[in-house]
């Protein structure tokens, strides 16, 4: 009776060390805390909020719509990350918040993130609403001097688990596979 019952054991800890950790091609938050929570109006007409959306991996991106450079970079990005997500597209949220509230209203938002996928969510708010929602995540964005009144900002992404804790911050310039390969570990946690 002890011999099989080693065996098992040993078998089960054998394909346990088999299987290598999955690990995240983003910046691991260790140890993992709860994403701030913030109330903006949605650019799908509702109030937005990071708790609407427990059940699902969240990517959260900050931005704003006039930008030329990274943020069409970043949303293209995220929306080639839905498209090869297949059937498992359902599972995540883009959540887009600007930086910009002189020119992004929600209406404005929501015509822009649409142009990448109608199921984009961005929001927006008053500045000193925005300027909280900046400092809990830690975003920098800064209005530089000129007469295009644009902006310079934080680029990452961050990626909250269903539970609605900050599990990874993915810099600027991964490819769709990245976060794939990441958001599928994170859905299946």
């Amino acid at each position: 009776p002890l011999l099989p019952l080693l065996f098992a054991l040993w078998s089960g800890a054998t394909a346990m060390a088999a299987e290598p950790a999955a690990e995240l091609k983003a910046g691991v938050f260790t140890p993992a805390r709860m994403a701030p929570d913030f109330t903006l109006a949605g650019s799908d007409g509702s109030a937005l909020t990071l708790r609407q959306f427990r059940g699902k991996v969240v990517l959260l991106g900050f931005g704003f719509t006039h930008c030329t450079e990274v943020c069409p970079v970043t949303l293209a990005t995220l929306a080639a990350t839905q498209k090869q997500l297949g059937t498992q597209a359902d599972q995540i949220q883009v959540v887009y918040i600007t930086v910009d509230p002189q020119r992004d209203d929600a209406a404005r938002m929501h015509q822009y993130l649409s142009a990448f996928n109608p199921a984009f969510i961005g929001g927006t708010g008053t500045p000193e609403q925005l300027a909280a929602v900046r400092k809990d995540f830690g975003i920098m964005a800064e209005r530089k001097a000129g007469p295009d009144g644009d902006y310079s900002h934080s680029s990452f992404v961050y990626l909250i688990d269903k539970q609605g804790q900050l599990s990874a911050l993915m810099p600027y310039g991964h490819a769709p596979t990245d976060y794939v390969h990441d958001v599928k570990i994170l859905l299946a946690t």
